[in-house]
């Protein structure tokens, strides 16, 4: 006689299935990835809230950098401050922005040394959601910063004749690039040895795309050799488009040339950064 296992009752009660009926796969949806990413990013913003000191820069750095180039160079580039106010806020807005993307990976380097990643790596979730997480919660820090340099401007005399509705666009559109750069410092979290590295290697591509352009004065007063760098630099293209937005121009070439790149970005970094992360955390 032949007898049949019963599955035993405390597998029944518990809805347990066994191995050998489960249905397995090895790739993970879209709407899985999606929840994914945001669960990772809600992990990040309580590491946020429960360090506040991590909004730090993007806090003072605004209104410090904003009082200082407003004052120091208001007089000598525009005659005054009010005149200079439209040329330097949205200089301003990009620097501080985009110069806040640098946490992410910094932040990544030392989750990857602490051995976060090792357990996220080990759990069934989307192999990207570690990192589009972490770079979702970096939005937040971004609106903060682009939030309180825009409230700066405003208290010293700025009028956008853009409106309302140009602020929020130009608001959007820096948040946006900056999320894009944010991809290449992961990148570099990733491939870099140690946290102070990143940070290293990310101020040295950062400050000369910032600092020559046309975010703080005209490119026409500069040498030949760094005014056709300036002209041709991306960050000159996004603070451009930033004060045609607030200026009441529009969307223009300037703001096309931001956002192609912005998605030329993320489509190169997004794969090498992946692609780093499964191999090295």
């Amino acid at each position: 006689m032949t007898t049949v296992a019963t599955p035993a009752p405390a597998a029944v009660a518990t809805g347990i299935v066994p191995a050998s009926e489960r249905k397995l796969r090895n790739r993970v949806s879209l709407r899985e990835t999606l929840s994914h990413t945001f669960t990772m990013a809600h992990r990040g913003l309580l590491k946020i809230k429960r360090t506040p000191e991590q909004l730090f820069d993007v806090t003072f750095q605004p209104i410090i950098f904003t009082l200082m180039f407003t004052y120091i160079f208001g007089g000598a580039v525009a005659g005054d401050v009010q005149s200079y106010l439209p040329i330097i806020i949205p200089g301003i807005l990009v620097q501080t922005v985009i110069s806040t993307s640098i946490v992410t990976g910094v932040q990544l380097r030392e989750d990857m040394e602490k051995g976060v990643f090792d357990r996220f790596r080990s759990l069934p979730i989307a192999r990207i959601a570690p990192l589009s997480g972490a770079l979702l919660a970096d939005t937040v820090r971004y609106l903060i910063a682009t939030t309180l340099t825009f409230a700066m401007g405003f208290l010293m005399g700025l009028r956008p004749e853009g409106g309302f509705w140009g602020v929020v666009a130009a608001s959007v559109l820096v948040i946006l690039c900056s999320w894009s750069v944010s991809w290449i410092f992961a990148f570099f979290g990733v491939t870099a040895r140690s946290a102070s590295s990143v940070q290293g290697i990310s101020m040295i591509v950062l400050f000369p795309l910032t600092f020559l352009s046309n975010a703080f004065v005209d490119p026409s007063t500069m040498p030949a050799p760094l005014e056709w760098f300036a002209n041709i630099n991306p960050i000159s293209h996004l603070v451009t488009a930033v004060r045609d937005l607030i200026g009441g121009a529009g969307l223009g070439y300037d703001a096309v040339w931001s956002l192609v790149g912005a998605a030329v970005i993320v489509a190169v970094f997004a794969p090498l950064t992946v692609r780093a992360y499964m191999r090295k955390a």
